[in-house]
């Protein structure tokens, strides 16, 4: 049985919603993307209910690995009408989040209900312009609007390696890598050097893992989180809209300044400007302990993946390696198609075609949040559309 809306106390509320409309707008993901549309909405007197197919908002959150902290400030990464607690530090811990995203929901009084997977969205047949969502135990709901908030990191990939079948170590996904206890004193390949992997790599390094090495297929940019007190991401936020060029330009000098040349350790320069691997979708490393671990030779870069061999592991410069525990930090997929495929609304690559307030025009009232990985900090980007999709719907709808 789903749980019930959530109805607790509300302080600084401004407006009251009619909960009898029986066409809301529904949000389907109870995220920080989702909570945030969600107050958007009611501020404006628009009902909106979250349906979250978990038993709690922040299910993601909850998931991810012990150590992680945000690498956004806490200010820019409050969701609109509650602010971060100060205690929460500069950069907010995983348990934090947590907790202010069950307070964000608490404090706007949303209409969450939990336990309630969507699994398919199809414009009313009625050519009324509503939507139809068709949902677990039978359930068929009707909306005026819908928002897809189900999250850049749905879905755990792991790539079909040849051979991957027949390895006999533990092969896992980042996605359930919680601290490094259980792999003290193995022997450990960590598989991509995205903010994820190069994360965990340090962590294992730092808590008695006996040898770690990452799998490198494309060498990233890797930038300090702050830099004499300058957040980086206050500089992706002033450079986001100039030119491609200029900020390669200006990315390729304060790299020189502020990160030292890896070269020598197996991770070189890339050639591609930051902005430029930005723009194809490679968010720059930041970093938390990388760039010692490596320096200190508690981290080896090496070449990456091929195959698999029963007890080893074949890199792509031909290199075999035996490690006890393989750790793939390769990514997540959107997994839209099933919800939404037949709508002709997705990329080659399974994103929508339209984020934000831009509905597809031969959707209307159909939005997504949450989908691009903006170098000025997602939460920043999932606030600041949470208001333009809030004003687009009561507006439109």
């Amino acid at each position: 049985m789903p749980n019930s809306p959530s109805t607790a106390g509300r302080r600084g509320a401004a407006t009251l919603t009619d909960r009898t409309d029986d066409r809301p707008v529904y949000v389907i993901g109870g995220g920080p993307g989702g909570l945030a549309v969600a107050a958007a909405l009611r501020a404006r007197d628009v009902r909106a209910v979250v349906l979250e197919k978990s038993d709690r908002v922040g299910a993601s959150w909850r998931g991810h690995y012990d150590r992680l902290r945000l690498h956004t400030t806490r200010r820019w990464s409050a969701l609109p009408g509650l602010k971060m607690p100060r205690r929460f530090g500069r950069w907010v811990g995983r348990d934090d989040m947590v907790r202010y995203l069950e307070k964000y929901a608490e404090h706007h009084e949303l209409e969450v209900v939990t336990g309630v997977e969507v699994t398919r969205i199809e414009q009313a047949p009625d050519g009324s312009g509503d939507w139809r969502l068709t949902a677990t135990g039978g359930r068929v709901l009707r909306a005026r609007a819908v928002v897809v908030a189900t999250g850049f990191n749905h879905t755990p990939r792991i790539p079909d390696w040849p051979g991957r079948d027949t390895f006999t170590g533990e092969l896992l996904h980042a996605a359930e890598y919680r601290d490094p206890a259980p792999y003290a004193e193995r022997d450990v390949l960590v598989v991509g050097i995205g903010n994820t992997g190069a994360e965990i790599a340090a962590d294992l390094a730092e808590g008695g893992t006996s040898r770690v090495r990452v799998a490198v297929r494309t060498p990233p940019h890797i930038v300090r989180r702050s830099t004499a007190g300058w957040p980086a991401q206050a500089t992706g936020i002033l450079v986001r809209r100039l030119p491609v060029r200029l900020v390669d330009r200006a990315g390729a000098v304060l790299a020189r300044i502020t990160v030292p040349d890896l070269s020598a350790h197996g991770l070189p320069r890339p050639a591609p400007g930051l902005y430029s691997r930005v723009r194809e979708g490679a968010i720059p490393v930041q970093d938390v302990g990388l760039i010692d671990a490596v320096r200190a030779g508690k981290v080896t870069p090496v070449a990456t993946v091929a195959s698999f061999d029963k007890d080893t592991v074949v890199l792509a410069d031909g290199t075999r390696l035996t490690p006890d525990a393989v750790i793939a930090a390769t990514g997540y997929s959107r997994a839209l198609e099933p919800l939404l495929g037949h709508l002709d609304v997705l990329d080659a690559r399974g994103r929508p075609l339209a984020h934000g307030s831009r509905a597809p025009k031969h959707t209307p009232g159909l939005y997504f949040t949450g989908f691009t990985n903006p170098i000025s900090g997602m939460l920043r980007e999932l606030a600041l559309d949470a208001g333009k999709i809030a004003k687009k719907v009561s507006r439109a709808h």
